[in-house]
């Protein structure tokens, strides 16, 4: 008989979990169209896979001190850590997740005292009011994953944690940006304070030179006026910039996570580009933007959580089992004839809340049509970056050469008409608007320097460079 028993839970157990197998979740699979929402307008013919994105940040940055503030950056912004922090929190989701595989036990002990009747059944019965029972048992709860359940949850755990894996390396790529951006900017302040103090110099001179021509009778008062009111332009225009750099160090200090402080650098001169501006195929987004993979991610969330509530119609298979000992007598307690067991499996059908489940699934549905529009809107974005930044990159180029061209001519211009007005041949207006000229085109030059170099570091980031 025993042997039978064996015999028909062995049957049982190789029935459930071939019906286990035979409903195993649903895989997710990157949606064919997605590919196609990849594109970039460019000029340039692309030809192959090779990429910036692939090149380690201190490659592409090869300045010392950004180098060491980018490194600073990495260890202690706060948003980093706070994305960290993300992580733990996704992770013990996970790990409860894949616990939910395993039965759920129980031990404990328990004492009863009962108090009953005289006039009882028990108490006429037995003769005694008092009754005592002493136990240690304990119980056992499982669920079989037989609709896969309980495996569709688990992905959505896991998809999670792996979104918030890629959302960390978005925060670390913006902060990277972000860093190389502000260092920059500060360097260009750097060269415009060097403009404005050389233009301080020299409309220093520029305003003694004309009071000596209106001594000579050569220009009038007003001449004098709008020398020297060029001269307090320039040295307005000089705090500006300093209060400007003040500002930047205090901003660059705040994303390092630290208090403001003084920022070592170099010259903005001194920056070099040694990086190859490959930006490979389009198709790399999916897989080297970390926000655009944490995107997707979130629809593979969405997307188990489906299977989910589909598997939330079906029955569950459950089995419970509890046992122990049990007596009246605590000396007895561990006696053989103390020992207790049952065992009891089931089916529970959900019938009255079936419009909460439809509900759920509705719901299911509709958040994962929301994640696939926000992984496309991910990509569209990603495409849209890199587009912008290679093409700022090469108008910032090209327009180098002829803001260069543009501040030589504008200093002989100044040169020149200083040089006619010493001796009378030029108006003092054809000198003020060469040198307003000659300072603007200088500043000028600056800042379309300044933007080749954040044009660089936004393509970086596009790219999704900063991950190595």
């Amino acid at each position: 008989m025993k042997k039978y028993r064996i015999l028909t839970v062995g049957f049982v157990l190789v029935g459930i979990f071939s019906l286990q197998s035979c409903f195993v979740a649903k895989e997710y699979n990157r949606p064919q169209e997605i590919t196609t929402e990849a594109y970039y307008r460019t000029d340039e013919l692309v030809k192959d896979s090779t990429t910036i994105a692939k090149v380690s940040w201190k490659e592409v940055f090869t300045d010392a001190s950004l180098q060491s503030l980018i490194d600073k950056g990495l260890s202690n912004n706060l948003d980093i850590r706070n994305a960290m922090q993300n992580i733990r929190i996704a992770e013990a989701y996970m790990k409860q997740g894949r616990a939910q595989y395993f039965p759920t036990f129980s031990v404990g002990p328990k004492f009863t005292l009962t108090e009953s009747s005289a006039n009882s059944s028990m108490g006429r019965f037995t003769g005694k009011q008092t009754q005592r029972q002493y136990e240690l048992s304990g119980a056992m709860s499982w669920e079989l994953d037989i609709w896969g359940r309980i495996k569709s949850n688990q992905r959505a755990t896991e998809a999670t944690f792996l979104q918030t894996l890629a959302a960390h390396q978005a925060v670390k790529t913006s902060i990277i940006s972000m860093i190389a951006n502000a260092y920059y900017q500060l360097l260009a302040l750097d060269e415009q304070k060097k403009i404005a103090q050389e233009a301080i110099v020299n409309r220093t001179q520029s305003l003694e030179t004309t009071k000596a021509l209106k001594d000579a009778g050569q220009v009038t008062e007003v001449a004098v006026n709008q020398t020297e009111a060029q001269l307090l332009s320039a040295e307005s225009l000089l705090l500006d910039i300093n209060r400007q750099i003040r500002l930047q160090e205090n901003y660059i200090s705040y994303i390092l996570g630290e208090s403001s402080t003084e920022i070592n650098r170099s010259s903005l001169d001194s920056q070099v580009i040694n990086t190859t501006l490959a930006i490979g195929v389009p198709a790399q987004i999916l897989e080297n933007r970390p926000d655009v993979k944490a995107a997707e991610f979130g629809l593979a969330n969405a997307f188990h959580l489906v299977n989910a509530a589909e598997a939330n119609f079906y029955p569950r298979l459950t089995i419970d089992a509890s046992g122990g000992v049990q007596g009246i007598e605590l000396d007895k307690l561990f006696d053989h004839q103390s020992l207790f067991a049952n065992v009891l499996a089931g089916l529970t059908q959900p019938i009255l809340n079936r419009r909460q489940i439809k509900t759920q699934k509705e719901v299911a549905l509709v958040q994962q049509e929301q994640a696939l529009l926000k992984y496309k809107q991910a990509i569209l974005l990603a495409s849209k970056e890199v587009s912008d930044a290679m093409y700022q990159y090469d108008a910032a180029s090209k327009k180098i050469d002829l803001k260069q061209q543009e501040s030589t001519v504008l200093k002989s211009a100044v040169s020149n008409s200083e040089e006619l007005l010493n001796y009378g041949m030029a108006n003092y207006l054809e000198v003020i608007t060469a040198r307003d000229s000659a300072l603007n085109a200088d500043l000028g030059l600056v800042n379309i320097k300044l933007a080749k170099l954040q044009s660089l570091v936004e393509l970086y980031r596009a790219l999704g460079g900063g991950v190595q």
